[in-house]
């Protein structure tokens, strides 16, 4: 059952973050257009509004992957000096707390979603309605909910901590 769970998170963390990459692309796109255009006294229409939406994307796309690969920052200076026992229930407790986390974080934009969609806001320049984007920062927020939440229900299981091979030592 775990390894089915594990299965569809893994497409989910997979697909969100293939949707961060298309954002980092359409939003170089958008710059390297923009550019270009001032160079020539043209500047692109709206640049600041695709960019701004485009990083909600890119930010939110790509954390549940972050997630899975350790990649968060960690401040490890006491680590060392507690019992493993200790640290392995604080990564339990950590990625318990950054599901709860994220969860707010999707239930408080999905709730202002629909605040702007009732008043209709938009972005300023082209008038790209917000809701969308909320939405999709809504549903990424849960990816990554989802996998943290699965991180801590491994580690009750006796599952291996992502971090311990990914450490710079020096």
């Amino acid at each position: 059952m775990l390894a089915l769970f594990r299965k569809i998170a893994d497409g989910l963390i997979s697909l969100s973050a293939f949707v961060g990459t298309l954002g980092l692309i359409f939003v170089t796109v958008v710059v390297l257009v923009d550019v270009i255009g001032r160079t020539f006294g043209a500047p692109l229409n709206g640049g600041q509004d695709y960019t701004q939406m485009g990083m909600v994307i890119i930010v939110f796309g790509g954390m549940a992957l972050c997630d899975k690969l350790g990649g968060h920052v960690s401040v490890d200076i006491f680590e060392t000096s507690f019992p493993d026992r200790l640290n392995h229930l604080m990564d339990i407790i950590a990625a318990l707390l950054g599901a709860a986390i994220f969860v707010g974080i999707a239930y408080t934009v999905y709730e202002s979603s629909k605040l702007s969609q009732m008043l209709k806001l938009a972005t300023n320049i082209v008038n790209l309605p917000k809701w969308y984007f909320q939405w999709a920062l809504s549903v990424l927020a849960l990816i990554t909910a989802l996998g943290m939440l699965l991180r801590a229900v491994e580690l009750v299981l006796g599952g291996p901590h992502v971090r311990a091979d990914k450490e710079i030592r020096e």
